[in-house]
């Protein structure tokens, strides 16, 4: 049985074989266990607080399983370890113990080193599974990667979904694989010098296949809304089971599968005004579990919330330990696209935030934002770079276009070179979008497999939300957005790797490569010694910056970079030992356009 604490939800195997069924159910005053092949359910013991439990050796590893209402309905354990027959369907024991790994003595990487890689399993192979994946990895060990991140793999309705669509958090998608086979992808990523990640969706659940509501109202709260509807209750008086719910999920992937870490999705939506919030208790629990190994905790979150990754003396994270930046994606996907609608309006031309970003984090400090119409963040220059994860792709800036197109089907390729060797030398961590490293140009569009009402109105409000912009205000052109429900969707955004074998896309693996290998050699060894306050930007011009990073008590890094298609006149592109330089200055130095130059001093 596992001892992390997330045993108590759930189906747990004990040491004899037994097995010990778990579930809190405050609605209902009898709860059966349905075991499938036995003609009889068992009924559970009615705890107090809600809870119902029973330990039996009439079930084992493999058993096939309902919890029983009062009333007679069946519903599958909403801390189900597997749904071997998708989220409708029994759920099924596991014993994730009887994993063997070949790499137990992997205690994880300092997060200094991190260069990270974004990956869906079902659009990252042909085959679409765990084990598929696992082929890969010395593709991304020899490009410099030292850590993958996968998209949420909480069981979903259907077979095709990006993942936050998730109904069973703690059941791996059994479209990849068993959970068995989750682990043998940690395992072997561990093998390979490889961090693996988790995305894990906790501020609400999938529309269909999740029955909560049903025998435990209490869960969810109507005081708060979200984009998905009612929230989850974190702070109200029966949150105790809501909280131990989310937070031995995060302990039973780090423990149980060996997760390096988790990147926690939209935690602005997660509304909680209790004494200690849950996302500190997460953060708490999660480190204290696991003290001897090095494990990572990152945020997405919207609102800048600069005091969730404050450093102790030591520069360890007292809670999290970075924060996807969306404002130095943004930045640079402006300067490389000249695109302005949407929140795009805010960083368009704004040199100031250009600067910021490369240099501070946060570009958005406590500012006023137009298209939220309200301050957005708080100061973050005190935080050390290695607090921000940098990117120029993810799932959702590329997904959440309406074509699902790639960088380099919208931006010079000149231009696209000079934000990539931007993002991947900043002493922020880089995250790259897989495909990014062969400029693959398929889409990545929005795709999931629903039904009957549900799919059709996915479908019509996809193309309603893009109706807003000047673009698609003829119904005619909205009609050419890719239907989310479409088997053909899903197909297209799956990785093409025989496009490895094109002398175009091999040169751009080839340069992905060299540029990592620059950051592995002179960028990684230097980011211990850089503080918070350590760096400075100056404004050179339209789309230049030149920004300085103090590296300990005598030592420097430069960037300078004209993200903009007119040369730069009047300054000197390269200076003191230069280590990467994108773009050659005329005879006078000056800096051509879309030139970076990375030097040392």
């Amino acid at each position: 049985m596992s001892g992390d604490g997330s045993g108590n939800w759930g189906a747990s195997v004990s040491s004899d074989g037994s097995v010990r069924f778990r579930i809190w159910a405050p609605a209902e005053t009898e709860v059966r266990l349905s075991l499938v092949g036995r003609p009889e359910g068992l009924a559970m013991n009615r705890l107090e607080g809600g809870w119902h439990e029973l330990e039996t050796d009439l079930a084992s590893a493999g058993s096939l399983y309902w919890f029983a209402l009062g009333r007679g309905l069946e519903v599958p354990d909403p801390a189900s370890r597997f749904q071997p027959q998708d989220v409708a369907g029994p759920s099924e024991v596991i014993d994730t113990c009887r994993h063997v790994w070949r790499h137990a003595d992997w205690k994880g990487r300092a997060w200094h080193e991190a260069v990270i890689y974004e990956m869906h399993i079902g659009s990252f192979t042909p085959e679409g599974t765990f084990l598929a994946a696992i082929e890969k990895l010395p593709h991304l060990v020899e490009l410099g990667i030292t850590a993958i991140e996968i998209m949420p793999i909480a069981d979903f309705p259907g077979t095709r979904n990006w993942g936050y669509d998730g109904v069973f958090w703690y059941a791996p998608e059994s479209t990849y694989g068993r959970p068995e086979h989750l682990q043998a992808l940690v395992d072997a990523a561990h093998g390979h010098g490889l961090m693996v990640f988790l995305d894990v969706v906790y501020n609400h659940f999938g529309p269909e296949g999740n029955y909560l509501g049903t025998y435990a109202p209490s869960f969810f709260t109507e005081r708060h809304c979200t984009p998905w509807g009612a929230a989850i209750d974190y702070e109200g008086p029966e949150s105790a089971a809501v909280r131990e719910f989310a937070i031995g999920n995060a302990l039973y992937w780090v423990g149980d599968f060996r997760f390096d870490g988790l990147r926690l999705d939209a935690v602005h939506s997660i509304v909680d005004g209790s004494p200690r919030h849950f996302l500190d208790e997460l953060a708490e629990r999660v480190r204290g579990a696991f003290p001897e190994r090095q494990v990572h905790l990152i945020l997405e979150n919207e609102e800048n919330e600069a005091r969730r990754l404050e450093r102790d003396a030591e520069r360890r994270p007292r809670h999290y330990t970075a924060q996807w930046n969306d404002d130095v994606h943004h930045v640079l996907h402006t300067a490389a696209t000249g695109e302005g609608s949407g929140y795009y309006g805010d960083y368009l031309g704004d040199d100031r935030k250009l600067g910021r970003a490369l240099a501070e984090g946060f570009a958005f400090q406590g500012d006023h934002m137009r298209f939220r119409e309200s301050a957005r963040g708080e100061p973050s220059a005190h935080l050390p770079p290695d607090a921000f994860i940098a990117f120029i792709q993810n799932h959702d800036q590329v997904g959440n276009r309406a074509f699902g197109e790639r960088l380099v089907e919208i931006a010079p390729e000149p231009a696209v070179r000079a934000v990539a060797a931007t993002y991947l030398l900043l002493p922020q961590v880089p995250m790259l979008f897989m495909g990014e490293e062969w400029g693959a140009e398929q889409p990545f569009p929005f795709f999931c497999d629903f039904h009957g009402d549900l799919a059709n109105a996915v479908r019509e409000g996809r193309r309603e939300e893009f109706s807003r912009f000047p673009e698609f205000q003829d119904p005619a052109r909205r009609s050419l957005i890719p239907d989310p429900q479409s088997p053909e969707t899903f197909a297209s955004a799956k990785l093409e790797w025989d496009a490895l074998s094109k002398p175009h896309h091999r040169a751009w693996l080839e340069w992905y490569r060299d540029v990592l290998l620059i950051r592995r050699r002179e960028i990684v060894p230097r980011i211990p010694r850089i503080s918070g306050n350590a760096a400075r930007y100056e404004v050179l011009g339209p789309g230049a910056v030149c920004v300085r990073w103090r590296v300990g008590e005598d030592k420097e890094f430069r960037l300078l970079a004209n993200l903009c298609h007119r040369p730069l006149p009047d300054v000197k592109l390269q200076e003191g030992r230069v280590i990467w330089l994108e773009g050659e200055p005329d005879t006078s130095g000056a800096a051509p356009p879309w030139s970076v130059c990375w030097s040392v001093t």
